[in-house]
């Protein structure tokens, strides 16, 4: 079965380009291209898609407001931003927004076709130039290791335990399981339990979305 994908760029050149690509691709269906966001939220209801690709520069409903209402209304599709910027505003606006993929529009078309695979089967795909990046951003506050920072003791959300929630605050900052072993002074297989447990009370797939449920509940602050 194909993944059924919609489009969404304001520029109707690039759309059509896109469009285009998209249509060669292997595995992959379009099955609309949207104008801007207030139609791309129109047509993801009318035609169900699995993935929207997604501008962020666009008329009225922007691709961070219409991937945030998307996920609202829909969260069982998946959306890649595709876009020309990679700034921090950009970057954190439309993952923290809850975007599982991150792609810029010099992507080779097979990176693409992998994003909108991987993001179909619900794991989370950022172009491996916008990994560094957002970790570079996140790196500036990372979370004290006694306390997640923002929250309270006795006021975790979903029954987190402390070190759960540090565990949460740690992965928003940008580190890996091993860097977060370390900061704890765990073992490794400590920090996946951790995280095992932390994504199942808190209903969360992957890492993407542990860092947007972190800047939701207040367990860690996003850069300034």
């Amino acid at each position: 079965m194909s993944v059924r994908v919609l489009l969404a760029d304001d520029q109707r050149l690039v759309r059509e380009s896109l469009a285009t690509l998209i249509g060669l691709l292997e595995g992959v269906e379009l099955i609309g291209a949207a104008a801007d966001g207030e139609q791309a939220l129109a047509m993801a209801a009318e035609l169900e898609p699995q993935v929207v690709l997604m501008d962020l520069r666009m008329p009225g409903i922007d691709g961070i407001e219409a991937t945030r209402r998307l996920r609202e209304r829909a969260p069982q599709i998946g959306v890649i931003a595709l876009t020309t910027y990679a700034d921090d505003e950009s970057v954190l606006g439309v993952l923290r927004a809850g975007a599982r993929g991150y792609l810029t529009k010099d992507a080779a078309s097979e990176d693409i076709r992998a994003a909108i695979l991987s993001v179909a089967s619900g794991a989370a795909s950022l172009d491996p130039s916008i990994q560094h990046h957002v970790v570079a951003a996140l790196a500036s506050g990372p979370a004290p290791p006694d306390r997640p920072d923002g929250a309270a003791a006795g006021a975790l959300p979903d029954e987190l335990t402390t070190r759960e929630a540090q565990v949460l605050a740690l992965i928003a900052a940008g580190l890996s399981n091993l860097e977060i072993a370390q900061r704890l002074c765990v073992s490794p297989a400590t920090v996946k339990s951790h995280i095992n447990h932390s994504f199942a009370k808190a209903g969360l797939r992957d890492r993407a979305q542990a860092v947007n449920y972190a800047y939701r509940t207040g367990l860690a602050q996003p850069p300034r």
